[in-house]
């Protein structure tokens, strides 16, 4: 179905893995396309309820393909870049938890990715920058998610000196959550997403939407929609389901 994307779903996990590991999995418009594509499809996909995006080779993600860089006009290169970084807005609209998996590099593009991720896993020897300075460029796009998550001072740091770092600094500044023996990520990435799964779809589908939409509201108006949200989710019958379950001291059973 897609060309640069491998795409299988276990277990109500959906596995999806950007697929050009001969050019280190950089973004080109085919693989954006599918991406964002990818990523909708599985996020309306009711066998699915959380999302693992990995990355086939060595490297996660090494930035947007500058081939494209060659004396084009203005309206070309914006619309080009609209495509490249759509995946930030894609994965904060849906639903669906999106947890990053990482081996290898994850640089200018790819650290955005990883950043633009609900939440981020690596291997003990991955590594992240904001890369484009050292190519005349700037990690513009990336440095939206990237300052989310954080804050001022450590995004500037990344994208004005391009410098890689370790798994294991990108997980003090808050950038992943997890660090993995690399012999392990695969396994390990996967039992990750798999406890997500196993949580009631609902929960964890209006509690993410619910995230995003308080993030940039202030105090009281962050209060107020939340406590919305979670009146919404005490009617639905899943909430019902865990509450009656917790009393009666037995596992939930979710809706299919």
């Amino acid at each position: 179905m897609y060309k640069t994307l491998l795409v299988e779903i276990r277990e109500k996990v959906g596995i999806l893995s950007l697929n050009r590991p001969e050019s280190y999995n950089t973004f080109n418009i085919e693989m954006a396309e599918e991406l964002n594509l990818a990523l909708e499809g599985l996020d309306q996909d009711p066998s699915v309820n959380v999302i693992l995006l990995r990355a086939q080779g060595r490297n996660f993600c090494t930035g947007i393909d500058v081939n494209y860089v060659d004396g084009k006009p203005m309206e070309d290169y914006l619309d080009w870049v609209r495509l490249m970084e759509k995946m930030n807005t894609t994965i904060a609209s849906m639903k669906k938890p999106v947890i990053s998996s990482v081996q290898g590099l994850a640089i200018a593009n790819g650290i955005g990715l990883v950043a633009a991720s609900d939440l981020a896993l690596a291997s003990d020897r991955a590594k992240f920058g904001a890369t484009a300075i050292n190519v005349g460029l700037f990690c513009m796009g990336p440095a939206v998610p990237l300052l989310k998550s954080l804050g001022r001072k450590r995004t500037l740091e990344l994208i004005m000196t391009g410098d890689l770092i370790s798994a294991q600094e990108a997980k003090e500044i808050g950038l992943i959550n997890r660090v993995f023996p690399h012999e392990e990520l695969e396994e390990e990435s996967f039992k990750y997403a798999l406890k997500l799964a196993k949580k009631s779809p609902k929960a964890l589908q209006l509690g993410k939407q619910s995230f995003y939409q308080i993030e940039d509201l202030d105090y009281g108006q962050a209060t107020e929609v939340s406590n919305y949200h979670f009146a919404s989710l005490c009617t639905t019958e899943e909430g019902q389901e865990g509450v009656r379950a917790f009393l009666e001291k037995r596992p939930a059973s979710w809706e299919d």
